[in-house]
């Protein structure tokens, strides 16, 4: 889902996992928090994205105000193909701070593949007019922008 001004009240959306169960002590991989979020991003560098998705989701859970946590666990799930649940994360990370260049990057690339083009562009637009020194923000948001011309 996509963050809009006027979907909250002033309040920031709950994170994600807040009104999660704690999973049972069985499930609970080994290690601290950051252990979890180290070898997540370790299985994400080397290819593994589902499994990073595992750790990074337990580590989430643990530390859900982290920042570093949940734009690891977005990376992931993006590129573990859960485009849905990494726009969900994306956006969280930019209902926090509505200037990370990186989440909204995140965010539009996300939506552009769950088939949402007129927010996909939005937010590439916003990231590339952050950092226009990035040249893939400016090159995935004319992909944006051409596809969805090309649907109109």
């Amino acid at each position: 889902m996509a963050h809009r001004d006027d979907d909250w009240d002033g309040e920031p959306p709950p994170p994600p996992f807040a009104d999660a169960p704690p999973p049972p002590p069985d499930v609970v991989p080994k290690g601290e928090i950051y252990d979890w979020y180290v070898r997540g991003i370790d299985l994400l560098d080397g290819g593994n994205a589902a499994a990073a998705v595992q750790l990074l989701t337990h580590a989430a859970q643990a530390e859900p105000e982290s920042r570093s946590v949940r734009e690891a666990l977005a990376r992931a799930q993006f590129d573990a193909g859960m485009y849905l649940e990494a726009v969900g994360s994306f956006g969280w990370i930019i209902s926090v701070n509505p200037a990370d260049d990186y989440a909204q990057f995140g965010l539009g690339l996300a939506a552009a593949k769950t088939g949402d083009l007129a927010s996909a562009v939005e937010h590439l637009a916003l990231a590339a007019a952050m950092r226009p020194d990035i040249t893939h923000y400016a090159t995935a948001l004319r992909g944006a922008r051409a596809a969805l011309a090309a649907n109109r």
